[in-house]
């Protein structure tokens, strides 16, 4: 789960049958109550992989999701705390561990790495920003951490492969899926 329209899909699937109850619900994890009588583990798993939301098991798996969320809600959700702490820090407090720790649990279970996947995250938001078209360039480089607008527009360019002069130009504005980012 990556987004706030996640977390409701979810809650609606688990919710879907009188046998299972939410009792909280959140970006990656969702704690439920249910009569193993009535409806087992794998019939709950199958109900959400049906609608792409498999349930992950694996410790590292688990770390990797929390790191996902960690970062999508710094991102998006932060009200620009990214311009104000570093990324590293604030991922280490929220996981409660090193960020060394947290680069290579990343990187040793995915095709990229941490740094990688943050610049995907804040480009998307980007692409959000720019096509409300209520903020300059400089705003939306101070609000996602940049240290210039320079440095914003290259790191676009590299990202999508267009400058952002194109980008706001285009009357299609192609953006990416956050759940997609590492697919």
């Amino acid at each position: 789960m990556v987004s706030l329209s996640c977390i409701r899909e979810v809650k609606e699937i688990l919710e879907k049958s009188d046998t299972v109850s939410v009792m909280n619900i959140a970006l990656g994890r969702a704690e439920i109550v249910f009569d193993d009588g009535e409806i087992t583990i794998s019939e709950i798993s199958g109900d959400l992989e049906k609608n792409n939301y498999p349930l992950i098991e694996d410790k590292n798996s688990q770390i990797v999701e929390q790191i996902k969320n960690a970062c999508i809600e710094l991102i998006y959700f932060g009200n620009n705390t990214n311009s104000l702490i570093r990324n590293s820090d604030y991922l280490s407090e929220k996981l409660n561990m090193h960020y060394s720790q947290i680069s290579k649990i990343f990187s040793e279970n995915t095709d990229t790495t941490l740094e990688k996947f943050l610049i995907k995250v804040k480009i998307e938001k980007v692409k959000e920003l720019l096509s409300y078209n209520e903020l300059t360039l400089s705003e939306i480089a101070y609000m996602m951490g940049y240290s210039s607008v320079q440095y914003l527009s290259n790191q676009f360019r590299q990202v999508t492969g267009i400058s952002v002069t194109e980008y706001k130009n285009t009357d299609k504005k192609e953006r990416i899926p956050l759940e997609l980012l590492l697919k």
